[in-house]
């Protein structure tokens, strides 16, 4: 199962691709990055990042309607740290997309992974399948 590292150098594969981080939402650091970032630095994108996807995350509007059964194990226990109903959050310019996307762990995740994607290149369906199968890969450690 890829690290971090290894799923940023994937999603940078996709066409279009600008710029990639993993990022936790609670602090806001970016805990990789890779490509370029829309500001020039990073950890600011990061930061922003972070305030937008905590509060996708965090709004009880977003989960209302949601009828599906909490996860559950093969042993029939409950799984923990199920995080957010959201999967991701996408966010379109003028010149590019940036996709959101939250990582879920067995433990209490407050991980995304963010995609600045070119808008002229890039093809927005494709990033978010991609990014999702991205996400179910990444191990965090």
């Amino acid at each position: 199962m890829p690290g971090i590292d290894e799923c940023l150098l994937d999603v940078m594969r996709l066409p279009g691709a600008r710029g990639a981080a993993v990022v936790d939402w609670t602090s806001g650091l970016a805990l990789g990055t890779i490509g370029d970032s829309p500001n020039g630095d990073h950890e600011a994108t990061a930061a922003e990042t972070a305030e937008v996807a905590r509060m996708a995350a965090e709004q009880p509007a977003f989960a209302l309607g949601s009828p599906q059964p909490p996860p559950t194990t093969a042993d029939g226990k409950g799984v923990t740290g199920t995080g957010s109903p959201v999967e991701d959050v996408i966010v379109t310019t003028r010149s590019g997309y940036h996709i959101l996307r939250f990582v879920e762990t067995a433990f209490d995740s407050s991980v995304f992974l963010h995609l600045w994607l070119d808008r002229a290149e890039g093809n927005l369906a494709l990033a978010r399948i991609r990014l999702g199968e991205t996400a179910e890969r990444l191990v965090l450690a």
